[in-house]
């Protein structure tokens, strides 16, 4: 087969094998957010998940350093389609979803991401203009006949998945919790018998995840954590991919979310989403998407936050659906408040939620009366408007930046100017 692949000239061999030098160390930039790869209707299922949304970024950069390393030692060759680890373990997971081989255009929008950036770093690289014609046309054609057979290969591999998971109890799980998901017919009594789980009474969906794709092994002790926590004696797990768990409780009782963090702590990539309690198919299925929603904003956010329930993030959820929207919010709201300490703007956080009483929130917090009212001042300094003139609005963007990744936080006081 090489035989019959055209081969470059030494230098613009050369110039290839210093781009993709420069595309296996900077590859992860070169997609930018997932989201980026996953518009479009038939990839809106893996753009709501995370975790799925996670695998494909992964995907998406193991193709292109596969790629970038057979072209540093061989620059021009073609490429075998060994497909990574990491696709094979999202092929598996888009499967068991129920997805088909549309999603793989997820890849194909990778392909033309990529393809952006190598030009650019081939112009940047070429000393020569004349060089560029064959540079770019020899490896358009290698990195769209890579892309091909790799997509061809996890193609394969999802039907293999699909066939596989057609009998077993997981697959039975996970189409039947799928079918009341959707709202799809089928019937109390079938479900019940595939889920081995009683749809009437109370249910309390839970997602449980892995947010660094190397910690799994920790999902069913994240899962067990959180039913002792609840105090239920069972509980419906359904694997809906290999770093996520879908949980369903037969409780309506509240968790605790300090204790069952502290509870997880040990495992610090697992995060556990948690829907307001509900009751019948109609709550099992309102409490999952409840899960759903507050586990894609923990995501949006890169939050630190390991545990989430509903209630506390239903409206940071809706405010941070434009994240740039939202921060842009923050900053106008908070103005020189957000270059302060974390002690300042916990206390106004805090004194807020106790409804402005310095009494209490000095209970809540163990700090003396004195320095909360000081806090308080040093608050009101730094905010644009006084706190007793936009409560609200303070009040959401305490919350936002409360969920909020550190750096993304720390990065907004830094555009702000000087310290506070």
């Amino acid at each position: 087969m090489d035989r019959e692949w055209p081969r470059p000239s030494d230098r613009v061999a050369g110039i290839w094998r210093r781009a993709a030098e420069v595309a296996f160390t900077s590859g992860e930039t070169w997609f930018g957010p997932g989201a980026e790869t996953l518009t479009g209707e038939q990839l809106r299922p893996i753009a709501e998940d995370p975790a799925l949304a996670e695998a494909v970024w992964r995907g998406n950069v193991a193709v292109l350093r596969q790629w970038a390393v057979h072209n540093m030692q061989h620059p021009g060759r073609r490429v075998p389609a060994d497909v990574p680890p990491q696709l094979l373990a999202s092929a598996r997971d888009m499967a068991r979803r129920g997805l088909d081989r549309s999603v793989l255009n997820a890849y194909r929008t990778g392909q033309s991401l990529v393809w952006r950036r190598w030009m650019q770093t081939c112009f940047s690289l070429a000393s020569e203009p004349a060089d560029l014609p064959e540079l770019l046309d020899l490896s358009a054609q290698s990195i769209s006949t890579y892309v091909d057979d790799i997509a061809d290969a996890v193609g394969v591999a999802m039907d293999s998945e699909r066939r596989a998971l057609t009998r077993g109890t997981h697959a039975e799980r996970l189409a039947a919790a799928t079918l009341i998901l959707e709202g799809t017919a089928i019937t109390t009594a079938r479900a019940e018998t595939q889920l081995g789980y009683r749809l009437t009474g109370p249910h309390t969906a839970a997602i449980v995840w892995d947010v660094s794709a190397e910690a799994a092994g920790q999902l069913d002790a994240a899962a067990e954590a959180l039913t002792r926590h609840t105090g239920v004696l069972n509980r419906l797990t359904v694997i809906a991919s290999a770093n996520a768990l879908w949980v369903w409780l037969p409780t309506a009782a509240a968790v605790d979310t300090a204790v069952l963090t502290s509870d997880i702590a040990q495992y610090e990539a697992i995060r556990i989403a948690i829907g307001r309690p509900g009751r019948g198919v109609d709550g099992f299925r309102r409490s999952h998407l409840e899960a759903a929603n507050t586990q894609q904003m923990l995501a949006r956010l890169t939050s630190p936050q390991q545990v989430a329930r509903y209630d506390d993030i239903a409206v940071v959820a809706l405010m941070t659906r434009d994240p740039a929207s939202a921060d842009e919010f923050v900053q106008e709201t908070l103005g020189e408040l957000l270059t302060a300490d974390l002690e300042t703007l916990t206390i106004l956080r805090v004194y807020i939620q106790q409804l402005c009483n310095t009494s209490r929130t000095a209970q809540r917090l163990y700090i003396h009366r004195n320095t909360i009212i000081r806090r308080l001042a040093r608050a009101d300094e730094l905010l644009p408007k006084p706190l007793a003139d936009n409560i609200v609005a303070v009040a959401a963007a305490l919350e936002v930046l409360h969920w909020r990744e550190p750096a993304r936080r720390d990065a907004g006081a830094h555009n702000r100017g000087r310290p506070g």
